[in-house]
């Protein structure tokens, strides 16, 4: 599968390289979301010089630099092989240079790496960025997998602070994007795929899509080297910052224990900043009743918004032993038996994004969509619709990861639950959603399946 999507990424892109003399940009987004396929899309064509820090000694990180930039940029009076870079003002000065008449794109990929070794990096590009600016045609692009370190680049003290004309910051595919990834498939085994492997197009990239789920869960994820088995260890060892405790809360809430307090009776400590980290790396979400106000509201839940990582957490580590001891492949039906459980609460989100993307045709004010219930966790609604400045209800949704669902079993349901949303249920617009069919709907309700959800248009 080639590259897909990330059509408004490109077009930033390529907005900031049309400037006249534009500052560096800025890149970042966790590991094999494809910040590297949509640097390397973007940069054909043009002139490039792309490197990717490894960590190491400022002085191997110099020589190797000096290395990728003389086979990037052969033709160069510079002989960088046996007069490699002395400093990084020397290397920045020199590419400078390069591009005085004709345009050169600079890639430092994970550029905290570089920075770990050479803490005086953003300093010194800082000088050399405000002694060049306007004088050459070098576009710099620094890209990184550490979400916290590129956010704090762009806080205030930091030296490059107000130096970047671009920053974008790369998420995994919503529903429909995904869906770009899985042409072959039906629109409900799209949706599974998405609730076992998520939105992350390397994860996507590896699912046959001429095999079964069993096939595939079998390759990818039933003994302890395959694909998704290593990666769901990776992404616990290098996304969380080390430490037990991310771990553990993540532990927690794919055991069910949802609230605050649930979370810091399992970890045994308070977990307000770890919580806080995994909801800014999205890997969990943080929920409220959608009609209250998320800096009051005390009715706080989490779940892990991650689908990969729910299934890493969820169905694959409840069968580790069995995985490890090389029981995967007979341990797989009960896995598959249980996916129509794990899906449920992935497909309604599945929904709610699908309204939001739909939100305009909906109404032309929508502020606001989520789930709503009751302050005893009652009565919940998988989808509300805000509209207005007064935040008023306009429609209320529910969602079913049923094959089929009959319209006139859910509603009746439906509407009791909305009037204890609003006092005058009359008005409101609803909507039902299933996995391939809503039966004997009236026409002025919404329906939703995997087809619409997971449609690509």
């Amino acid at each position: 599968m080639g590259f897909v999507n990330r059509t408004k990424e490109l077009a930033a892109l390529e907005d900031w390289w049309a400037q006249p003399y534009p500052r560096p940009g800025l890149i970042w987004g966790r590991r094999r979301v494809g910040k590297t396929s949509l640097i390397r899309r973007f940069a054909e064509g043009r002139r490039l010089v792309f490197y990717t820090g490894a960590g190491s000694a400022p002085a191997f990180e110099l020589a190797q630099f000096s290395r990728e930039v003389a086979a990037a940029l052969p033709d160069g009076l510079r002989r960088l092989d046996v007069n490699p870079y002395r400093d990084w003002y020397d290397a920045f000065e020199h590419l400078a240079a390069q591009a005085e008449q004709e345009p050169l794109l600079l890639v430092l990929d994970e550029f905290p790496e570089l920075t770990a070794m050479s803490p005086d990096l953003p300093g010194i590009m800082r000088a050399v960025l405000d002694r060049i600016q306007g004088r050459t045609k070098l576009r710099i692009l620094l890209s990184g997998s550490s979400v916290r370190a590129m956010w704090e680049m762009q806080e205030y003290r930091a030296p490059l602070y107000g130096r970047f004309d671009l920053t974008l910051q790369l998420h995994p595919f919503r529903p429909h994007e995904a869906a770009l990834m899985l042409p072959r498939l039906s629109p409900e085994d799209r949706a599974r795929v998405y609730g076992i492997v998520g939105g992350v197009p390397l994860y996507l990239s590896l699912w046959d899509q001429g095999g079964s789920i069993e096939s595939n869960l079998l390759r990818l994820a039933m003994r302890p080297g395959a694909p998704l088995y290593n990666e769901g260890r990776l992404i616990l060892a290098t996304e969380l910052g080390g430490g037990h405790q991310p771990s553990a809360v993540l532990d927690a809430i794919a055991a069910g224990r949802t609230r605050f307090h649930e979370i810091g009776d399992a970890v045994g400590s308070d977990p307000t900043r770890t919580l806080d980290r995994l909801v800014e790396l999205r890997l969990v979400e943080r929920l409220i009743p959608v009609t209250e106000d998320e800096r009051k509201s005390r009715r706080k839940i989490y779940r892990i918004a991650d689908n990969f990582l729910a299934f890493y957490l969820g169905p694959l580590m409840r069968n580790r032993s069995k995985i490890e001891i090389g029981l995967g492949e007979t341990i797989l039906p009960v896995i598959v038996e249980g996916l129509d459980d794990h899906m449920g609460e992935i497909y309604e989100e599945a929904f709610r994004d699908h309204l939001r993307r739909r939100a305009a045709e909906i109404d032309p004010r929508v502020v606001a969509i989520g789930p709503w219930w009751e302050a005893d966790g009652q009565n919940q609604i998988d989808a509300v619709v805000l509209s207005g400045r007064g935040r008023e209800p306009v429609l209320a949704g529910e969602s079913k990861w049923a094959t089929t669902v009959q319209a006139g079993r859910i509603m009746p349901k439906l509407m009791a639950k909305a009037a204890r949303l609003v006092p005058d249920p009359g008005p409101l617009r609803y909507a039902i959603c299933a996995r391939t069919e809503v039966k004997d709907a009236d026409p002025e309700i919404l329906t939703v399946t995997a087809a619409d959800i997971f449609s690509p248009d």
